[in-house]
């Protein structure tokens, strides 16, 4: 019972993150057209100056989320689920570090691996979702097959979904990093 639990308060943490972004897309589209009078509406200042701190935790909890689906539900991670490992989690070494340090250029680091995690991500998801893969997944050799569908919630999300979603967030807060208005 106790697996259940915790990968739906992950599918929901995922679907939350899912509805934050598009707002936050939406409002910046809208302000950027002229549709929202001010340029940077007050909620989306919240963030403003926790952008490290913020991405730390979501790739902390991305990490510690992919180690209880396979140490604990015993999810075996296929070929791409252990790339997207790969770029995940040095984030949370780099980020923790970044943080603790109050480093100014962390996206420096950071967005090369998120960039191209999220990238491996959104091809699996496709992968899963089409099963017309541009690459087949057996050519990365052998594991479980890359299509396998763990759990499916809110009718799309899905481990790769997770993971997708996660390297957005951290790839985001460092996009905001960067530009920030000093």
């Amino acid at each position: 019972m106790m697996p259940q639990v915790v990968i739906q308060t992950l599918a929901l943490l995922t679907l939350f993150s899912n509805i934050a972004v598009v707002i936050y897309l939406l409002v910046l589209v809208g302000s950027r057209m002229g549709l929202i009078k001010k340029k940077t509406p007050k909620f989306l200042n919240v963030f403003s100056g926790k952008e490290v701190l913020l991405s730390l935790i979501v790739a902390l909890t991305a990490t510690l989320g992919s180690l209880y689906f396979s140490e604990v539900a015993g999810f075996e991670p296929c070929k791409l689920c252990w790339l997207q490992r790969i770029f995940m989690y040095p984030l949370v070494i780099i980020l923790g570090t970044a943080y603790l340090r109050k480093l100014k250029d962390t996206w420096n680091y950071v967005l090369p691996l998120s960039i191209t995690g999220g990238l491996i991500a959104a091809y699996h998801y496709y992968f899963q979702v089409t099963g017309n893969p541009l690459i087949p997944c057996s050519t990365v050799g052998f594991s479980i097959s890359c299509s396998e569908r763990f759990f499916t919630y809110f009718g799309y999300i899905t481990i790769p979904w997770m993971s997708l979603s996660a390297f957005v967030l951290v790839t985001i807060g460092m996009l905001l990093l960067k530009y920030k208005k000093s």
